[in-house]
């Protein structure tokens, strides 16, 4: 007993010694490409005109901050992704769940689905824009319908490769239909979902930035499209890291919640010796 006790005290101190390597290599690359894309266009080898620099960049996301328009701009472009994720996300999983409930309905409707999922939506986002105008309505719906087609594809797809058996198993139990979706098939698909779900949310930021790009009065894609007109490389540089970062600290939050969700899942990996060596 204390022998496992010990060899799973080694192999989480592994763990996290390796995932402290990783930080300081990544934070190292970072900063020495950061140095040498300075070090190019001080020595006049890259031209500012076109990809700006680091130091100017800082400056202007201090300026962007001060001014209140980095709150105003990322505020309205985060609620219409928010907004249309959530949107995307329970229709997604609601047709998702009814599709595979009712297997003939999802033999029609599947593929007219993806015929729809395979036009380009930057060519229709003129035909939203004109349904709904410029406001929050046309860059909601961009967003949503992009959430909801990562989600719908992970939760039908995943009720598609579940094992009968353990549908079999719940009504032999006795559970009724509600209890086998809510106890059985929801929790077996939440790793299909969440992965769903983290593709999703990078389309409804595409989604509303694109919605912007085409016709807003306000938002970061807006915000690049006017700063692009009047070449101010540095406010799009700017618009760009500010939107790495929001995709960073999303990821973040997320990688937390699916850890909570899957604590059940065991952690799997190709490299057969660091197995043999955490057990």
């Amino acid at each position: 007993m204390r022998q496992k006790i010990t060899g799973g005290k080694l192999s989480l101190s592994r763990t996290q010694k390796r995932r402290t390597q990783a930080l300081v290599v990544r934070l190292l690359l970072i900063a020495g490409l950061l140095i040498l894309w300075e070090f190019m266009v001080r020595s006049g080898r890259l031209s500012s005109f076109y990809t700006s620099y680091p130091s100017e960049i800082a400056a202007d996301l201090w300026e962007f901050y001060t001014s209140g328009d980095l709150y105003k701009h990322a505020s309205i472009t985060l609620r219409e992704a928010f907004t249309g994720l959530f949107y995307g996300t329970i229709i997604g999983v609601a047709v998702g769940v009814v599709f595979g409930q009712f297997t003939f309905l999802g033999h029609v409707l599947k593929p007219i689905i993806t015929a729809i999922y395979g036009i380009p939506q930057l060519t229709l986002a003129p035909v939203y824009i004109l349904w709904f105008g410029i406001g929050l309505q046309s860059k909601i719906f961009l967003a949503g319908l992009m959430a909801f087609f990562n989600i719908f594809f992970a939760t039908y797809g995943a009720i598609q490769d579940m094992e009968p058996k353990l549908i079999e198993s719940a009504h032999l139990l006795g559970a009724n239909r509600l209890q086998t979706l809510l106890r059985v098939v929801l929790p077996t698909c939440t790793p299909w979902i969440m992965s769903g779900f983290r593709s999703a949310l990078g389309s409804s930021l595409i989604g509303a930035i694109v919605g912007e790009y085409m016709g807003a009065a306000a938002g970061f894609g807006w915000m690049v499209a006017y700063a692009t007109s009047y070449f101010r490389m540095k406010r799009v540089m700017s618009c760009i890291v500010i939107l790495l970062l929001v995709g960073l600290i999303l990821n973040f939050v997320l990688d937390k919640i699916e850890s909570l969700l899957l604590k059940w899942r065991p952690a799997t990996t190709l490299n057969v010796g660091a197995d043999r060596e955490s057990a």
